[in-house]
């Protein structure tokens, strides 16, 4: 009903935009628009990272990126966080896949942090986090995020992208930075219907015809692995797979309106129907129990789906102000949005034992699913927020009052699966699973004024509190979904649940909540044209950890016209959120144990249970940083901008979710606290410090007029190293020679993002035509394998990249994007386009000794930067009154 309502409200917006777009090309003077209506030569103004007068990007003491609402639309992407991909080098967004809910709220990092430690404004006001807690094998494990999925493109007017810590001024998470999405403010009209599919040709990935046979009619075994786990020798053509497929259609509205002269009303939706891809390669392994089943010769061998999920979304915005009176202005913005996903987990095959109905036969393995199964995860998303306040200037005194809800409600559904434990007859197909929602309630009061000090050139007061409400809740799900069945006893030990992700267990049940009250004040100064000074100081007191005090001081000084000097120096903190301290559930992770793949059940446990305690845990602590930044700001030939930023992050007690701890001590817990059918646990705590060490270089020029049209060059680039400086001490004397947090996680975090990375993007204007050309190089990175770890008297040794079994680097790569738009009888265009011009992939995983046969049907690391998706086609067609 929700999907319906949403729908028709779309397609309604759509409708009236049309019928009213010849009154509103005939009004006269438009309510004065933001910063996207100024000509595109004239200098970004930012508001972010100062509550005082606008500044420029250059003429910012710290450095911000400014993301044009057009720039925006030159791209087959519909989603803001693959778009903001390709536009700016420190942002990285990986598509995983087979990650459970994270293949549907997949997260995004800046300066190659953690996807929490960035903050998230709307219209300078804190953005909810989704309800998704991603914990199984993808970047950002551990974390919960704000889903800028969730943000449609047309209802954006322009993004700020503050690259500096700013927990001194914005509140927790602010570490990596602050992304704030201005919202589009501009009247009239504007719709467009995008549509696009990949074509491709899979790097590495052969197109099979069959089963090699022998002389005997017998497949022929490549590699044995005890009749079960055989590796089939497969027939091919020789020849790179072709797909066509990821069929996305997005429609996207925006309706603008000036109430009278004094307000405006905007109203953006957009819908977007993305089919799944399929990068999965040929699965060689014998698929059914009997030696010799005829079935081996045509099952289908690409079995699993392995890339994008299938997602059908729905979003509205809207965006409002009103002059009540002189000085006195109201506002208004909130959003709506449903989600439907899902994504696919480890195909069983017909002689897995997962697969085994036991209420045909205890004695004779008779499989369920007759050629097995993909299980999906379906993911039900909606998303909320609303937020309302009044700014009035009394005197010289500005003075903003607001209030912002937001909530996001996750909930899961499993499809095409079964309980083993409960035999075929009695277990259903569907599963609901239960769920996840997470809330927020968010009370601003900002304070500022502008002071008459006669030996400062200018200088600004800010003060304010802000008072934040938090809930967590997990809800439990069917009981099927749950339960531990008949046969779940030896001598079956069938596994109990709904396969690919077990329901929530009414012990897994919570419903928590925080509070947490803040003060600041900032002070900013010209002292003269030359130097600029900002100090910020916040006090934070959280009803579950405790006070936290951030400091920060900032610079800018331009000895010459053109030439500036800026640095700054602040302390930060990200407060652990409510989903690391309180989740809970058991889920089925395919993990690699003495080399061999396994599908099992683990156990997460909220710090404070008792397992997690005996196992180690503590109360968790917020995450502390102290950010060093310095560059230069050079804009002195006209046309050219070029920034260079050095940057140093220290963060101590990062918050890490452990490794699976597995053995019969973590068995012999469990099964004390009355916990059976699960073989490992983890819980989240205050694990490892690190430090991370980059530098940014951002560059813009505009050619000057040669009578070829208007011509503009963009360069970013991107260097990034984080290391891990030290390690939680592991003091349980049972688990001495357990690792808490091992290689695969230690390298993913340190080397699982790019090492750099190079944006150049080359956008020529001539009367209606316009042409786009943009490529991104992405550098190294690196997956490793879990093995040779050693601890001695607690201190973990992590062995180098390139000694152990499965370690994977991928080589950097060039992804090139093109587009060419022209504009027909003045308020329409045409847009063509191809995302990933030559078909690049990362590097093929190889299928040797020393990494696991998933490597056969998984191809591609889901650590790749890019995704793994290939060549997408795209038409676009546009509406603008």
């Amino acid at each position: 009903m929700k999907r319906l309502v949403v729908g028709l409200l779309s397609t309604s917006v759509s409708a009236v935009a049309l019928l009213i777009a010849a009154p509103v090309q005939a009004q006269s003077q438009p309510v004065a628009a933001p910063d996207a209506a100024e000509d595109a030569d004239t200098p970004s103004v930012v508001v972010t990272g100062s509550r005082f007068a606008r500044r420029t990007v250059s003429d910012s003491p710290v450095p911000i990126d400014v993301i044009g609402g057009e720039q925006l639309e030159v791209s087959g992407a519909t989603e803001t966080n693959k778009i903001l991909n390709q536009l700016v080098p420190s942002f990285n967004f990986p598509q995983p896949s087979l990650t459970d809910g994270t293949d549907s709220v997949r997260p995004a990092t800046l300066r190659g942090l953690s996807p929490d430690q960035t903050l998230v404004l709307i219209n300078g006001k804190r953005r909810h986090s989704s309800a998704l807690l991603n914990l199984n094998g993808s970047v950002g494990r551990g974390s919960s995020a704000v889903d800028l999925n969730q943000i449609p493109p047309i209802a954006i007017d322009r993004i700020e992208i503050l690259r500096d810590g700013a927990a001194s001024q914005y509140g927790s998470d602010a570490i990596a930075g602050v992304i704030n999405l201005q919202l589009s403010r501009k009247p009239g009209i504007s719709a467009s219907v995008t549509y696009g599919a990949f074509d491709t040709r899979l790097n590495g990935v052969s197109q099979v015809t069959g089963v090699a046979v022998g002389a005997n009619g017998l497949p022929i075994v490549a590699t044995p692995g005890g009749t079960t786990n055989d590796i089939l020798r497969l027939n091919t053509t020789g020849r790179d797979r072709a797909l066509n497929d990821g069929h996305t259609l997005t429609l996207a509205t925006r309706l603008g309106l000036n109430l009278g002269d004094r307000g405006f009303f905007v109203l953006s939706a957009q819908f977007r129907d993305r089919n799944p891809t399929n990068r999965s390669g040929p699965d060689p392994r014998r698929q059914f129990p009997t030696v010799g089943d005829p079935r081996e010769l045509t099952i289908d061998r690409y079995n699993h789906r392995f890339g994008d999920g299938k997602v059908v979304d729905y979003n509205l915005f809207w965006n409002a102000g009103y002059e009540l009176m002189p000085d006195v202005d109201l506002y208004s913005f909130a959003s709506y949005g449903i989600r439907d996903g899902d994504g696919a987990g480890f195909f069983r095959r017909a002689n897995d034992p997962r697969n085994r109905d036991f209420a045909a036969s205890t004695t004779t393995f008779v499989p369920f699913y007759p050629t097995g199964f993909l299980p999906l995860i379906a993911s039900d998303i909606e998303d909320i927020s609303a937020a309302g306040g009044v700014k009035a200037t009394p005197g010289e005194w500005t003075v903003d009052l607001s209030l912002v809800y937001g909530s996001n409600e996750l909930n899961y559904a499993v499809e095409n699966s079964f309980n083993t434990s409960l035999g075929g007859i009695n277990s259903p197909q569907r599963f609901d699973a239960g769920g996840l929602s997470s809330s927020q309630y968010v009370v601003n009061l900002d304070f500022t004024r502008k002071l008459n000090i006669g030996f400062f050139k200018s200088l600004g007061l800010a003060f304010g509190a802000e008072y934040r409400s938090e809930n967590f809740q997990i809800r439990e799900g069917g009981v099927a979904s749950f339960i531990n069945g008949p046969f779940s006893v030896a001598p079956f030990n069938a596994p109990g649940g709904s396969q690919v992700f077990p329901g929530f267990r009414p012990n897994n049940r919570v419903n928590v909540n925080r509070a947490n009250w803040s003060g600041y004040v900032e002070l900013e100064s010209e002292i003269n044209d030359q130097l600029t000074l900002q100090l910020a100081g916040r006090f934070e007191s959280y009803s579950d950890f405790g006070n936290t005090v951030n400091g920060k001081a900032a610079a800018r000084y331009e000895p010459i016209k053109g030439v500036a000097i800026r640095g700054s120096v602040s302390t930060g903190f990200r407060a652990p959120s409510l989903a690391q301290q309180f989740f809970a559930t058991t889920s089925t992770n395919n993990v690699v144990i003495n080399g061999v793949a396994q599908l099992i059940e683990v156990g997460t446990f909220p710090v404070n249970d008792p397992v997690a305690r005996a196992l180690g845990s503590q109360p968790l602590r917020p995450e502390n940083a102290t950010n060093y930044a310095g560059g230069l700001a050079l804009d002195f030939i006209p046309g050219l901008s070029i920034t260079a930023d050095y940057y140093n992050i220290a963060i101590r007690n990062r918050i890490v979710l452990t490794e699976n701890l597995t053995g019969a001590a973590v068995v012999a817990q469990l099964l004390a606290n009355g916990i059976s059918n699960v073989s490992s646990a983890r819980f989240f705590i205050n694990g490892v410090n690190t430090r991370t060490q980059g530098v940014d270089i951002v560059g813009t020029y505009r050619f000057p007029d040669f009578g070829l049209g208007k011509f503009r060059l963009t360069a970013g680039f991107n260097y990034n190293d984080t290391q891990i400086t030290s390690r939680a001490a592991l003091g349980i004397p049972s688990l001495a020679n357990s690792v808490l947090f091992g290689r695969t996680e230690s390298f993913r975090l340190t080397d699982g993002q790019p090492r750099d990375k190079l944006n150049l993007a080359l956008d020529w204007t001539l009367d209606d035509l316009s042409v786009a050309l943009r490529t991104n190089r992405f550098g190294r990175v690196r997956s490793a394998g879990s093995g040779g770890v050693t601890v001695i008297n607690g201190n973990v040794n992590i062995p180098a990249f390139g000694s152990q079994p499965g370690d994977l680097t991928l080589t950097p790569k060039w992804i090139t994007d093109f587009q060419i738009t022209v504009r027909l009888f003045k308020h329409y265009e045409l847009s063509a386009g191809i995302d990933n011009v030559f078909d690049v992939y990362p590097d093929r995983t190889p299928t040797v000794a020393g990494f696991t046969p998933n490597s056969f049907f998984l191809p591609y690391s889901s650590l790749s930067p890019f995704g793994f998706n290939g060549r997408f086609l795209y038409l676009r067609g546009a509406v603008n009154f």
